[in-house]
Formats: structure tokens, sequence, C-alpha cells
């Protein structure tokens, strides 16, 4: 890991677009109903609000799915036709949108344009008895885009178009605080150009690298450089492929997603063992590591919260840095193709993301891609 000084190779972050934080991150998906079933029952995400045809949608169905401060949309269309329908059928379920809450969407809007962005939306106002919101839309890596979303005008639940969405069950929620970050995956030789489009056009600074060196195996490896906005709540690790003797999870993903895309979503919680306890009870998949990781682990990583036997007992890994250390685990895949999954993670002064943990994750991954004929 290479901790970048702040007057080296990239400026600190700057305030350009008024991006403060992670808003909400859209799923095109092919079933939104049955997706919204899972996401209440195995992760905990509480269903509320929808659009549909019940409330005069007539082109898809939507529901906001909330947990903590995190927001979860999940869509559908009504007909193959659709661009809905057609991202669908070449990525299977997959992030469409990662939407950031900014102060000022024409601001977000119009310099991101003057600084390169390619823009879709430009800034638009919608309104309902709540208010109104304001957002606008540029493209990113592969079909992802961003969502510019203002909403201080607006008290509603998610946005105008949504109604509150009421059923007589309860939802257990898992202890999902926010967002903590999203990663995405490129393919050959786009990482540095995706991270220059976030220096370049958003402002963002780039506060960590892991060369292939830094993440391999026997088998394959692979290069990330993270990139954060002025305030570290918005922080998005860009992955590449790094030559190897097989093939890397990233080009699995790009395989199956055919394009680049939304490799996972960090879910944080202040209490990991409960959450994974909870979501494995659910049936939840998670990856496993060896027991033998835990033989020396105060020896690794030093004092410790919690009792190690009770980590091993659920499998998660902890990593540790000069500011603290965190726990984390990742899902297996939440969908038939080897795409998408989730990260839960847990910070106790950690800023990074798991650097120490990375040859015995990869390695379990490839046990998965290796049981899949992909490896």
């Amino acid at each position: 890991m290479l901790e970048l000084e702040r007057d080296q190779k990239v400026k600190e972050a700057t305030d350009v677009l008024t991006v403060e934080d992670f808003d909400s991150v859209e799923f095109w998906v092919g079933n939104a109903y049955q997706a919204a079933y899972y996401y209440q029952h195995a992760l905990g995400f509480e269903p509320v609000a929808w659009s549909s045809l019940k409330t005069g949608n007539r082109k898809y169905a939507s529901y906001v799915m909330k947990q903590g401060g995190a927001k979860i949309i999940l869509s559908a269309p009504y007909s193959p036709s659709s661009e809905m329908g057609a991202h669908q059928l070449m990525h299977g379920d997959g992030v469409k949108s990662i939407g950031l809450t900014v102060r000022d969407v024409d601001v977000a809007w119009q310099e991101s344009l003057n600084r390169g962005a390619k823009g879709l939306t430009p800034p638009t106002e919608i309104q309902d008895e709540f208010g109104s919101l304001r957002y606008a839309t540029i493209s990113t890596y592969g079909d992802t885009i961003h969502k510019f979303i203002e909403r201080d005008n607006y008290d509603g639940i998610y946005m105008p178009g949504y109604h509150k969405y009421t059923r007589d069950v309860d939802t257990e929620f898992k202890g999902i605080e926010r967002i903590d970050h999203i990663v995405g995956n490129v393919n050959w030789n786009q990482m540095d150009p995706t991270v220059s489009f976030y220096h370049d056009v958003f402002g963002f600074s780039t506060f960590i690298e892991f060369s292939e060196n830094d993440i391999n195996t026997q088998y394959s490896a692979l290069k990330s450089k993270v990139v954060r906005n002025y305030n570290n709540l918005v922080k998005m690790p860009i992955n590449e492929p790094a030559l190897g003797r097989k093939m890397s999870q990233i080009e699995e993903y790009v395989n199956y997603y055919h394009s680049a895309g939304v490799q996972h979503i960090a879910l944080h919680t202040n209490d990991i063992l409960t959450t994974v306890k909870e979501m494995k009870s659910k049936g939840v998949e998670f990856i496993s590591v060896p027991q033998t990781y835990y033989s020396n682990l105060s020896d690794r990583v030093g004092a410790l919260d919690e009792d190690i036997e009770k980590l091993a007992e659920l499998g998660i890994l902890v990593d540790r840095d000069e500011n603290g250390y965190l726990l984390q685990l990742f899902t297996k895949p939440i969908q038939d193709r080897p795409t998408f999954f989730f990260e839960v993670i847990q910070r106790k002064g950690s800023e990074g993301f798991g650097k120490g943990n990375f040859k015995a994750l990869f390695e379990s991954i490839e046990r998965e891609q290796e049981e899949r004929g992909n490896l």
C-alpha cells in the first residue's frame, strides 16, 4: 500500500462539485418484487417506498430499501425493449446508478461538464406534496451513471413519484448504518483513465494505491486505486486486472457483466459479529477462509476488543493500520452470474481496506472461481 503525500502526484481533494455523501444506489434487476423480499428478509433492508403500476408508473416497478442511512433502489422494467430491459439482459442484476448527495445540482452539473464529463440528464426539478427535489445525471465507467441529488427542499421518503410502502411484515434489521465505499471493476489498462476522471471532473484525490505486488496469489493479480471526496464520506476503489497465470476475479467479473461496473458495495456496521450472524441465519452465503487464518491472528493484528474464537466461528477477517483496525467479510455473489456481491465492514479507527487480508481473501475467491470452472 502506498500512502500518497499531500503534495505528491495528486492534490488534496477539492469541493468542486459540492458532493457530500452517497445518497442511494439503484440496481436494475429482473424481478424487483422478489429482489425486495431478499433484501428485506436476508439483508435487513426495510421497504419504505415504491413506484409501480399501482402508483401510476407504466414503465417499471421500483422499491426503495432502507437500513440506517443506506438506501438501495431495486427497479425492474415492464418492457424488454426499454433501456432498463436491455441493461438487465446484458448485465444481469447490477448497479445502474450511484446517487450522490450534492449541495447544488446546478454547480455539480455545469462544473462536471466543464471539466470533461458526459452529461445525460440536465438539472431537473420534480415536486410532490413533500416539496421539490432536483437531480442531474452523468456517465462514468461502463454503463454506470452518477446521479447528483439535491434534496434540501424535499421531506419525502425518497423522491417524487414514489409512494410510502406499507406491509404488515416486520423487518429484522441487521445493524447496517451506511454505505462505507463502492468498488468499481474496469477492464485492462482502464484504472488510471478512470481514476483521472475522478481527479479531473470531481476533484477527488487518490489516497491509497494497491499494486499487483500487494494483491496477488500464485494464480492471479489485480491493481487498485482508491479515490475519495473532500470530506472522506465518498470512497470508491477502482480495480483492474493484472497479469497472472490464470483468470483474475476482475476478468471474471468483466466477462460475465460484459463491461465495467460496480463489483461490490461495502455496508458499515458497528457490530459486525451480530450483523454477520443474523445474515447467515437468513441464508446469506459468505466466503470462507481456512481456520489457520486465526492461529496467529493476535500476533499479526495485535489486541482486539472481539473474541477471536467468535471471529473464527463466523469467518470474519481483521486487519490493522496505523490508525486502528477493521473487521470485514464478503458475501458470495448474490445472483447466478459471478458479478456483484456485498461487503460487511466495521471500522475501529482504520481507514484502510484490509490489505493484510488480500491473500486469504483472494485465495478464497479463487476457490469459488475454480468451482465455477473459471480459474
